[in-house]
């Protein structure tokens, strides 16, 4: 039995609609004047061609010429740890392993280079690094592309666009998908032991952030390493928004982090659902998709970790987020970007992705190929009010006040 997947209303993030490089541009002029293109002359009576605004050049130019299912190199992607099913990862995930197909159907290389922050990504791209393809999250999109770090996707190259549930076709963060294709989707929030917290229903921030609450497991709690999301946590226990620009909220998260640092194992954002289930920690905050992919990894014939372990947005809300694929204005392959985009795309592939990622796919034509028990999973497409009531909300582009967070966040930490 199939269920269908959960149309999410779009949350207003920042995003300003982009103009075509090429759209024309027409000069009009006055009634009976003469008008004439630069450099030449105008006969009387005539009216010169309309100027035009000039084709885009490098990179985008290339983009631009490539077509459905052409290659030009060896594809050289930089994403974030563990988000591909490949190797022995695809093999214990019991999935395809798509850099194998890939690289089988289009007869390149899949190079792959993986990152943990969407910051860490930033700068590599910023120094002009020349990756071809990158998985920036919703926020970071508007970021690459106000500052010209981005090129335009040539939509005539990726037919499976098409695919996009129209809940994602359209966001705030990139308007008409002008620079970005949707990955995957979902949630950060806690993941944690029964043994200490009996029931998912009602957790709190609070069994990392107040001392009275976690004092029976001090010293066995995780949290991201990472500005956004370890603020936002903070932010969101405190009765503020993740996106909040109001300098005293910032400082007050910071300092609830900075209180709250004796009592955590580690700042973590690679590995901290290994931690949980190995038992290192008790309450960790984490991605959905990460905790459930290690509950099913740990599982076998004989134990079910889903006893054991559980996930949950707690009660004061959370994060909700978006990871799209983006080609860089310095990418050296652009069609093989290109390609890649739309073999991600493909109905199969999107659903083989969920499957391996345990994210919710926002691929509509992948829900037939995605197991029945991620599809009706609460923990994995949550329930549309939760968006709508602003108990989850998507990051914000914040500007430049982004650097009294990495300020605040780097004062806690120290």
């Amino acid at each position: 039995m199939k269920r269908i997947l959960i149309l999410v209303a779009a949350v207003a993030l920042v995003a300003a609609a982009c103009g075509d490089s090429t759209d024309e541009t027409t000069t009009t002029a006055a009634a009976g004047a003469t008008t004439a293109a630069p450099g030449t002359t105008a006969e009387p009576g005539t009216t010169a061609p309309p100027a035009t605004e000039p084709p885009p050049a490098g990179p985008q130019a290339l983009a631009d010429a490539c077509e459905a299912g052409q290659t030009d190199g060896d594809l050289n992607l930089y994403n974030w740890t563990e988000y591909l099913p490949y190797g022995a990862a695809a093999e214990d995930g019991e999935v395809d392993d798509l850099k194998e197909a890939f690289e089988a159907e289009y007869g390149v290389n899949l190079v792959i280079t993986e990152y943990e922050s969407n910051e860490a990504m930033l700068a590599q791209i910023d120094a002009g690094v020349p990756y071809d393809l990158v998985v920036p999250s919703d926020y970071m999109v508007t970021v690459m592309k106000n500052a010209g770090l981005l090129l335009k996707l040539n939509k005539a190259a990726v037919p499976n666009m098409a695919n996009i549930d129209p809940a994602f076709s359209n966001p705030p963060y990139d308007a008409g998908n002008e620079f970005s294709a949707p990955y995957q989707w979902g949630t950060t929030g806690i993941g944690f032991s029964y043994d200490v917290i009996d029931d998912a229903d009602g957790i709190s921030w609070g069994v990392i952030f107040d001392p009275a609450m976690n004092a029976d497991y001090a010293g066995q709690i995780s949290l991201l390493d990472d500005e956004r999301e370890t603020m936002g946590a903070a932010l969101k226990y405190l009765g503020y928004s993740l996106n909040t620009t109001n300098e005293d909220e910032v400082n007050e998260a910071a300092d609830l982090i900075a209180a709250t640092k004796a009592n955590l194992a580690a700042f973590i954002s690679a590995g901290f659902e290994d931690l949980l289930v190995q038992g290192e920690t008790v309450v960790a905050q984490g991605w959905n998709g990460d905790f459930l992919g290690a509950y099913d990894a740990a599982s076998t014939d004989d134990y079910d970790a889903y006893e054991e372990f559980g996930y949950a947005v707690p009660i004061e809300g959370g994060a909700a987020w978006v990871d799209t694929m983006a080609i860089p204005a310095t990418a050296e392959h652009p069609c093989s970007a290109l390609a890649f985009i739309n073999f991600m795309l493909d109905a199969e592939n999107g659903a083989t992705l969920t499957n391996y990622t345990y994210y919710a796919s926002p691929n509509l034509a992948s829900q037939e190929f995605i197991w029945e028990e991620i599809l009706e999973d609460p923990s994995i497409y949550p329930p549309a009010e939760m968006l709508q009531d602003g108990s989850l909300e998507f990051f914000s582009d914040l500007g430049d006040f982004t650097n009294m967070y990495s300020d605040a966040y780097a004062r806690a930490k120290s």
